[in-house]
C-alpha cells in the first residue's frame, strides 16, 4: 500500500471516528467471507458499518479522539464497527452474531469516550433501542390524556345509568 493510500485511509477513518458514538473492536479470525458479508449487511440495515484496516492505521486514526482507549486492543486481526446513531442497535447485532458465530470475538468498545469490555457490550445490547424508547415515551404521553378522557366520560355515563335505574324502578312500581 502506498503512503498516499495509507494517508487517505487514515483521513477517512479519522472522519468516521469524529462522528461516531460507538466503536467496537472484534476479532474476525477464522470467519468466512460470506458470514462477514452477512454481518456487514445486518449492520448496514441499522446505520452502522464494519471496517477492516491495519492496526497501525487505526492507531493513527484514533489519536486525539475519545476512542484512544482502544489502542491497547489493536492486536491481531481486528474489525472495527462504527455507528453515528443508536449505539444499542449495533451492540445487539454484534452480540447476537457472536453468539451464533463463535469465531467472531468481541474485544472491547468505546461509547462516548468510555472503554467497555465484552460483558459491558452484552449489557448494552440488552437495553431497549432508541425506537423502542420512543415508542414507550409515546405510550406514556398518550396514556395520560386517554385516562383523563375516560374520567371525564365517566361522570355523564354514571348519570345515564342513574336515569336508567330510576326509569326501571318506576316501570316496576307501575306494574
Amino acid at each position: 500500500m502506498k503512503r498516499e493510500d495509507k494517508a487517505e485511509v487514515v483521513q477517512e477513518l479519522s472522519a468516521k471516528f469524529a462522528k461516531a458514538k460507538l466503536a467496537v473492536l472484534t476479532d474476525y479470525r477464522g470467519m468466512t467471507v460470506s458470514s462477514l458479508q452477512d454481518l456487514r449487511g445486518q449492520l448496514r440495515g441499522i446505520a452502522a458499518e464494519i471496517k477492516v484496516a491495519k492496526n497501525t492505521l487505526l492507531r493513527r486514526a484514533i489519536q486525539g479522539t475519545p476512542f484512544e482507549p482502544l489502542n491497547e486492543q489493536l492486536q491481531g486481526n481486528t474489525a472495527l464497527t462504527l455507528t453515528e446513531l443508536d449505539p444499542v442497535a449495533p451492540a445487539k447485532v454484534l452480540v447476537k452474531f457472536a453468539k451464533d458465530n463463535p469465531k467472531l470475538v468481541i474485544k472491547s468498545a468505546v461509547l462516548d469516550g468510555k472503554l467497555l469490555n465484552a460483558e459491558d457490550l452484552v449489557s448494552l445490547s440488552k437495553l431497549p433501542g432508541i425506537n423502542e424508547l420512543r415508542a414507550q415515551l409515546l405510550g406514556l404521553m398518550l396514556a395520560v390524556p386517554t385516562g383523563f378522557v375516560r374520567v371525564l366520560n365517566g361522570v355523564p355515563q354514571k348519570a345515564v345509568y342513574l336515569l336508567q335505574a330510576i326509569k326501571d324502578q318506576k316501570e316496576q312500581a307501575t306494574n
